[in-house]
């Protein structure tokens, strides 16, 4: 059987209602009492690290979380991470870049719903990734939520109640997992490089949202204080002429261009203002990337600069575990 190794970090699967709301309160070793099917498939040892809400994880957490798994990676033929939903999406991002070329699974899980309620999401949620963590072909960072299992670079919470919270934005399920059985869309691709740990995360990086009239001065501000500022734009990549002015003052930020819809990414070329910005300004494009592995990557690149080597722009642009898909090929 396989060995499995539990990591237990709060979120709402290991929480209880207190007067205040939920809270983590329930261990490692509580949460596997719920499916003790687990045993017919794979053995499983537990770790804690931290008992967090995912609002407080964080990129020293992410950090933290890479570290463990590379203590331990030699005992073990897959991990599963117990984790709150609100942020596990930027948390399997940025596992997918601190753990590259892995060739045994890192599944990422949670739940709507704490495990220790009688109608929950949670125990089929957490059996299922110990499941496909003891799959033979399984490896790489993904998210097992709701019967699907996506690529630790495209999921994104869509939903804040539903059982169904995540999906795949842009990109198939890796597979599906019902009634026990994996039914995989896409084939394992073998990895030629050898497993590869990263430590350092840069979280000098600040997210603007434009918005219709924004003012001048908070851009500023940002520019002046943050080594990589990232904006979600309008539709596939309206941008308004004060940021435009900024990005030529400031040539030595770091600038990269998303959009804030969900599907089909951004294309500067379309419109005019996004055309002449991509002429004059340097900025690097999102263009299908999800928000969460754009944040994470830019991270992971700033924070690894001098260990990766090479111009930034190819770095970015570099595919990993399905992040960039038409990247800058994509037609208009």
């Amino acid at each position: 059987m396989k060995k499995i190794l539990l990591i237990a970090t709060g979120g709402t699967i290991a929480s209880k209602y207190t007067e205040q709301g939920l809270s983590p309160q329930i261990s490692a070793n509580e949460l596997l009492e719920y499916v003790p099917a687990a045993r017919e498939f794979c053995t499983i040892d537990t770790e804690a690290p931290f008992s967090l809400d995912s609002t407080n994880v964080c990129a020293k957490h992410w950090a933290a979380l890479a570290e463990l798994i590379e203590k331990k990676y030699e005992y073990y033929d897959g991990f599963v991470i117990c984790h709150g939903t609100d942020t596990m999406a930027y948390t399997a991002a940025a596992l997918s870049y601190l753990i590259q070329n892995n060739r045994k699974p890192v599944v990422v899980t949670g739940a709507q719903k704490p495990i220790d309620l009688a109608i929950t999401d949670a125990r089929s949620n957490l059996l299922d990734s110990l499941r496909f963590a003891s799959h033979p072909r399984a490896h790489g960072t993904v998210i097992v939520f709701g019967g699907k299992v996506i690529a630790g670079t495209r999921g994104k919470k869509m939903r804040t109640k539903s059982y169904n919270a995540f999906s795949s934005i842009d990109f198939p399920c890796l597979a599906m997992i019902q009634d026990g059985n994996i039914m995989r869309y896409i084939p394992p691709v073998p990895y030629e490089e050898e497993v590869r740990f990263y430590e350092e995360l840069d979280e000098n990086v600040y997210l603007i949202k434009m918005i219709p009239g924004i003012k001048p001065r908070i851009l500023r501000s940002v520019f002046e204080n943050y080594d990589c500022i990232i904006v979600e734009s309008f539709g596939v990549g309206g941008i308004a002429d004060d940021f435009y002015k900024l990005c030529q003052e400031f040539p030595d930020r770091l600038v990269v261009m998303s959009t804030q819809v969900a599907h089909e990414g951004s294309d500067m070329t379309v419109y005019e203002v996004g055309h002449d910005m991509k002429k004059y300004c340097r900025f690097l494009e999102s263009y299908d990337m999800t928000l969460e592995s754009v944040i994470a990557k830019v991270m992971w690149m700033l924070g690894n600069r001098e260990a990766l080597g090479g111009n930034l722009e190819d770095i970015f642009y570099q595919n990993v575990n399905y992040d960039v898909i038409f990247g800058k090929n994509r037609k208009c």
